[in-house]
């Protein structure tokens, strides 16, 4: 299975031309920069030296939020998305946070069903949360509870 390591900032750029790959309204270079430079939890899973998908989290009291993941289009369908999954999931674990949330588009049903594969449950819904090219589509809210080995 490929490396996963800390996102660089001299890694922006590779994340971004993935960034664009994979949705029709894309995070800006400029926000990715910040989310480095911020105490995000920031990753790039990568295999001799090519970036091949990112993840960012958020952390707030307790609390991880999934805000972005991503695996290039030539690479998806190989386990990749799982496996960095399982590894944000476990950081957000290692720095106590009890819950992890994150939002996602109703109509990227491969996203759900990786997130409900690896224990997230629906909790609500935002309406018409995310842009789409012809107007708004609602996203669906989930969560996974957090559990540390002691």
């Amino acid at each position: 299975m490929p490396d996963i390591r800390a996102m660089q900032i001299e890694d922006v750029p590779s994340v971004y031309a993935i960034e664009q790959q994979g949705y029709d309204f894309p995070w800006s270079v400029n926000l990715f920069e910040q989310a480095v430079k911020s105490t995000k939890y920031c990753a790039v899973i990568e295999e001799q030296n090519e970036i091949l998908g990112y993840g960012i989290l958020s952390y707030v009291v307790g609390e991880a939020e999934l805000l972005n993941i991503c695996i290039a289009r030539d690479h998806q369908g190989k386990g990749l998305a799982h496996h960095l999954l399982q590894h944000l999931i476990d950081h957000a674990t290692l720095q106590d946070n009890h819950e992890m949330y994150l939002e996602v588009r109703v109509s990227n049903a491969p996203a759900i069903a990786l997130y409900e594969r690896m224990g997230f449950n629906e909790i609500g819904r935002r309406k018409n949360y995310y842009p789409t090219k012809n107007g708004k589509e609602d996203a669906i809210l989930m969560a996974l509870p957090l559990m540390k080995d002691d």
